[in-house]
């Protein structure tokens, strides 16, 4: 069986897998949500994309877990993606959730033109940190207003930092054992980084006929694709 460790993208905490987990864990698997420093529960202090990095790798190493399976979503997938690498024979298996995949030396902003100065200004705006956006952009992205609702309510401001610094990467994220789930109402095709990962052999695409936010919209889905990963 497998260590599922379930890692948000911004503004989220590891409440967003609550209906996930319960999937995970019925078929006999470990399932463990995390939240990243600076945001929810955690919420109080700047963090770096580092720091989510050492969240992810200090997590497994606290709960001395194997076959560990790391699941990214959104901006998440930099900082998991780095974590894989890290935890050595630990990793079972990644999957990034409609995600951004690190790049050696690349950030969350460096393929969005206008967004490190959108991110900034919010920053300057908030003590550092980047807003969250209202419920108005959480349109369209197969939620119900009661779950968009839950979004903007229980949502934090994102550490802007972690938006920004450069991801480190020692190898070629293709080497890694990974399933790509792509969220067709966010965007019908994997951005072009990611169709070139997904030239790897050892890389695996999956759609999903729903938004950005599946562990709400879809979430026995999500966990039935999770499942299938590791299968």
């Amino acid at each position: 069986m497998a260590e599922f460790v379930l890692v948000p993208g911004t503004w989220l905490g590891s409440w967003a897998w609550d209906e996930v987990v319960p999937g995970l864990r019925a078929a006999g698997h470990g399932a463990h949500a995390l939240t990243l420093s600076g945001v929810a529960e955690k919420r109080g202090g700047p963090a770096g994309q580092q720091t989510h990095v050492a969240d992810i790798v200090g997590e497994v190493e606290r709960l001395d877990l194997r076959d560990v399976v790391l699941v990214g979503h959104s901006y998440s997938g930099i900082p998991v993606g780095q974590a894989a690498e890290r935890i050595g024979d630990r990793l079972a298996h990644v999957v990034f959730v409609d995600a951004n995949v690190p790049a050696d030396g690349g950030s969350f902003v460096s393929a969005w033109p206008e967004g490190r100065a959108q991110i900034e200004a919010s920053m300057a705006g908030t003590g550092g940190f980047w807003a969250v956006p209202p419920a108005a952009d959480f349109a369209g992205q197969g939620l119900t207003d009661e779950q968009i609702a839950r979004i903007v309510d229980r949502s934090t401001p994102h550490p802007g930092a972690s938006l920004i610094e450069p991801a480190q990467l020692s190898r070629p994220l293709g080497e890694l054992p990974t399933t790509y789930i792509k969220c067709l109402l966010d965007w019908p095709q994997p951005s072009e980084d990611v169709v070139e990962l997904l030239k790897s052999e050892r890389w695996g695409l999956v759609e999903m006929d729903t938004g950005h936010w599946p562990m709400l919209s879809q979430p026995q889905e999500l966990a039935r694709i999770l499942r299938e990963a590791v299968a």
